[in-house]
Formats: structure tokens, C-alpha cells, sequence
């Protein structure tokens, strides 16, 4: 059998590329989303009402056609079907034509260059936004699904984010589109709709990694923090990849939990600390710093690391009496998670010295001595810091 994967672009039939439209006229079957066909309703060729990769899959194989064409919205190589489709007609003959993405049409409707944009896919799902549009000087959000415009502007308001710009399209290529300008707070009141799109223009956008934050941007109360110098070399001893998953145990203000976020924007940082002021607190710089990939927890470590997803990276800046247990929930988790902490006694140090070698491969231990200035009068002084220790290390593969 001859298949051709084919994008309809954002208007089925008008706005087909001629090959697409030549593919389509030759096929026999044509298999799609209902909204797909329904443009072939009395074309007389067989359709078949189908979306999912395995059944579609399946009736390619049961059907005699010489010939067939499977119709996706959009282009078949952006957030299309046709990716998880491919892989599995691997004994057919293929061919896979490109259309118009509804980001290129929405791109061009709002006069806007994409070369320097990104792109997501919010079909389904609950994904990072704020800390995206705060990153990028462009974003389009492929919207559906679990996620509507309202609710991505919602989200951008309640990151810091209400002053940027938006662009809305709903229902592109369809007799009620519309498309709305203006910025997040305009749109809270948007009615459902799931063919949407949404750009994100944001000229203050982050032109760098940010690594060690002043202390004095934090939202700060009377809860401990891993201060600037520290923080910066222990979350680059995580090594974090930007999809990762982290956790921070005893997050106290969240300092590390924000400038791991900002490392890992594909991915999430979950933030553990058994007092509820700290959670609170790490969530305010959370929203401040428009990092909605946190998620901050109250609760006894390692009682509550049970419910939350494998980490990649670990720090680990208090642990109240519970690091062996600590130790042993995140080996449970990940025997191959990278683990960091800070120690600021020699009672502490000796005991975390003891774990590392237990449990990791190797691990390294280093001493961070800081001395800042504070003005005396007339005169810049300097002023030394308790030293802190800082571990890291890799866990065995076999555990204990």
C-alpha cells in the first residue's frame, strides 16, 4: 500500500500544498479526525473516522486500497500525529508531506518573524509557562485540551508576567476566527476554546542562566537561605539537564529551587520543607521570579519524597536528624541521581562524609570560605562568612 501522511494545514482543503492536494485526489481511503474529512464527504472515496496512531495503524493493514492518505491539521511535522504514526507503517510504503502550521499561519496573521521563537504543546497537558515566556523573547503555546487561553494568561498574571504582550488566535482558518492583541490581565474572561494558539512577546525577557542571585532580590522573613556564592556552585554541582527533575529538601526561602528552575524550564523542581512558612515563602519567590515549574511541599523528608516523580538532581540544604533516611529515599528513587548538600558543622560534615562513601561511586568534597565588604564609617571592611562544606556525588548503581 501507498500512504501518504499529509498536513491540511489550518483550513483543510484551502490551504493544502498542491502536492498534498495531487496525494489526496490519487488516494483511495483517507483516515482522519472527522473535521479532517469532512470536506471529502461525497468525494465517494472510503473514510474512515480515526485519530489514534495504533488503530489507524490498524486499518491501513485491513484495507485492500492501493492507496491511502491519512489527513492531519497543521503541518505533519510540527506537534503532529504523524510522529507517534511513522514508526509503525515501517513495511509500507511512506511518504510524508508537510503543510501549513498553525504557527507559521498564526505567525504571519500577527506580522510577527518566528526565527528566534519557541514553541510548546499544551494539548493534554499542564505545562511550564510563566518560566518559558520569562526565558524567551518569543513563545507559541499550541493550546487544548487541559489548557485554554484564559488560563495561560491566568498563569502569566500570577508569575509576574501581566505586563507582556499577547497574541490570541482562535479557531484559525474557520469562518469564527478571531484573533485578540493585548496583554495577559485582557484575556482572563476568555470563553473555552480548544483551537486555540497564543504568542508570548516579551522584549525584558532573560538573556542569560541566572546564577547567584543577590540575596537581597529574595522575598526573605526569618527563614534560613543558601546564600549567593554558595548557591550558584552547588547548583552547578547538580548538573542539571533542562528537562530534568529536582528535588530541593529544605527549600527554607526556595533559593535554590529558583535558579535550578531557571536550569531546567523543560522540567520541574520540587521543593520539600518541614515548615510551612518556608513552603509559603518559596512559592512568593516562585511567582516573583516567574518560575512555574516549582512545586513546594510541607512535610517530614523522606515521608513525604514517596509521592513525587524520580529526580535527577538532588540538593539537599537541611534535613533535620533524617539524612541517612534522606540518603536511602533518594537512592530508592534514582540510584543514579546526582546529589549535593551543604554542611555548616563538623557533626554535620562527618556524617554526610560517611553517607557519600557509602552510597556514591566517588563524591567531592569542597570548602567555600567567603568574605564580603560592609562599610565601617568612611572605610570598606571586610567581613569573613562561616565556611560551609559542599558534597556531591553520584550513587552507586547497586545501592548499599
Amino acid at each position: 500500500m501507498k500512504v501518504y501522511l499529509t498536513g491540511t494545514g489550518t483550513d483543510g482543503c484551502r490551504t493544502l500544498t498542491a502536492e498534498a492536494a495531487e496525494a489526496i485526489g490519487r488516494a483511495e481511503l483517507l483516515i482522519g479526525a472527522k473535521r479532517m474529512l469532512e470536506p471529502y464527504a461525497d468525494s465517494g472515496k472510503q473514510l474512515v473516522y480515526l485519530y489514534q496512531a495504533e488503530r489507524i495503524a490498524e486499518a491501513l493493514r485491513n484495507s485492500p486500497a492501493a492507496c491511502a492518505a491519512v489527513l492531519f491539521s497543521g503541518d505533519s511535522g510540527f506537534f503532529s500525529g504523524a510522529r507517534n504514526l511513522l514508526p509503525l507503517l515501517d513495511d509500507m510504503d511512506v511518504t510524508v508531506l508537510p503543510g501549513v502550521s498553525s504557527m507559521s499561519a498564526f505567525s504571519a496573521k500577527c506580522g510577527i518573524s518566528y526565527e528566534n521563537m519557541q514553541f510548546f504543546s499544551l494539548h493534554g497537558v499542564k505545562s511550564n509557562i510563566a518560566v518559558h515566556a520569562k526565558m524567551n523573547p518569543y513563545c507559541f503555546f499550541l493550546l487544548g485540551g487541559d489548557m485554554t487561553a484564559a488560563q495561560v494568561c491566568q498563569r502569566l498574571c500570577e508569575y509576574g508576567l501581566a505586563d507582556i504582550q499577547v497574541h490570541i488566535g482562535m479557531n484559525l482558518g474557520y469562518k469564527n476566527e478571531t484573533i485578540m492583541h493585548g496583554n495577559p490581565s485582557d484575556f482572563l474572561a476568555l470563553p473555552d476554546e480548544t483551537l486555540s494558539v497564543l504568542i508570548a512577546v516579551n522584549p525584558d525577557h532573560l538573556r542569560y542562566i541566572p546564577s547567584a542571585i543577590p540575596d537581597a532580590d529574595f522575598i526573605r522573613g526569618n527563614i534560613p537561605m543558601t546564600k549567593a556564592e554558595v548557591r550558584c556552585n552547588a547548583v552547578a554541582a547538580m548538573q542539571i539537564h533542562r528537562g530534568g527533575i529536582c528535588w530541593d529538601i529544605g527549600c527554607g526561602t526556595g533559593s535554590v529551587s529558583i535558579e535550578a528552575a531557571f536550569c531546567c524550564p523543560d522540567g520541574q523542581v520540587f521543593a520539600f520543607d518541614q515548615n510551612a512558612d518556608a513552603v509559603r515563602l518559596t512559592m512568593q519567590n516562585a511567582q516573583k521570579f516567574s518560575c512555574d515549574n516549582i512545586t513546594a511541599a510541607a512535610g517530614i523528608c523522606p515521608d513525604i519524597l514517596h509521592d513525587y516523580p524520580a529526580p535527577n538532581a538532588v540538593f539537599i540544604g537541611g534535613s533535620r536528624g533524617n539524612l541517612p533516611e534522606i540518603f536511602a529515599a533518594v537512592m530508592h528513587k534514582n540510584p543514579h541521581a546526582k546529589v549535593v548538600m551543604t554542611a555548616v558543622s563538623l557533626e554535620t560534615l562527618s556524617q554526610a562524609t560517611n553517607l557519600f562513601s557509602q552510597f556514591c561511586d566517588e563524591f567531592d568534597a569542597v570548602q567555600i570560605a567567603v568574605t564580603r565588604t560592609k562599610k565601617v564609617g568612611s572605610h570598606t571592611m571586610f567581613d569573613a562568612q562561616n565556611p560551609v562544606y559542599l558534597l556531591s556525588g553520584g550513587f552507586k548503581c547497586n545501592g548499599l
